[in-house]
């Protein structure tokens, strides 16, 4: 069980049936009035964000996630396939499951795969990836604003912004989370 006032971002609890996500939290005191911790949960089951308020002495049974690391292997027709590297069971996961996670993530990559009773909900990539500059257009000399970007495409697929240095062929290095360049490889 952990109670409202020891919510933090990440944590996955039970509700009212439902396994939820706390995306935001935030312990509001009012100036009349007891506290309360104002939370926006997403179901992790169908995706569904809500909102709903706490107070900070209630308690939920905290819900165990299973993260474990498997190899993507390949995109089949809109499946994603992935491989148990220790006793290598292979699963095949839809479009819907998969989302936009896989943008960064090369064939052959270890991502963490998130499941709640046997049920794959979602996956968690590496937080850093090192990609190649597939197609970028050339920085031209004397360009050199502070902070100009320009747009560039990765091995895989996905667009990222990186500053005017930056050319085709350079290996560069990614937050998955945000997207954002972070350094040359």
């Amino acid at each position: 069980m952990i109670s409202a006032g020891d919510f933090r971002n990440g944590i996955t609890i039970e509700l009212d049936g439902n396994i939820f996500q706390i995306i935001e939290f935030q312990h509001v005191k009012p100036g009349k009035g007891a506290a309360f911790v104002r939370t926006k949960l997403k179901n992790i089951v169908n995706g569904g964000v809500v909102e709903k308020t706490f107070r900070p002495t209630e308690k939920c049974p905290q819900a165990r996630i299973d993260r474990k690391e498997m190899q993507y292997l390949y995109e089949d027709g809109g499946l994603y396939n992935f491989m148990d590297t220790e006793t290598y069971d292979q699963v095949a996961l839809n479009a819907d499951t998969v989302g936009d996670t896989l943008k960064f993530v090369k064939e052959n990559e270890m991502v963490k795969v998130c499941s709640y009773n046997g049920n794959v909900f979602a996956i968690e990539p590496p937080l850093f990836v090192e990609l190649e500059i597939t197609e970028t257009e050339p920085g031209f000399k004397g360009d050199t604003a502070t902070g100009a970007t320009k747009p560039a495409t990765v091995e895989t697929g996905a667009q990222v912004s990186v500053p005017l240095f930056v050319n085709q062929g350079d290996k560069i290095k990614i937050d998955t989370r945000t997207g954002e360049y972070l350094s040359r490889a």
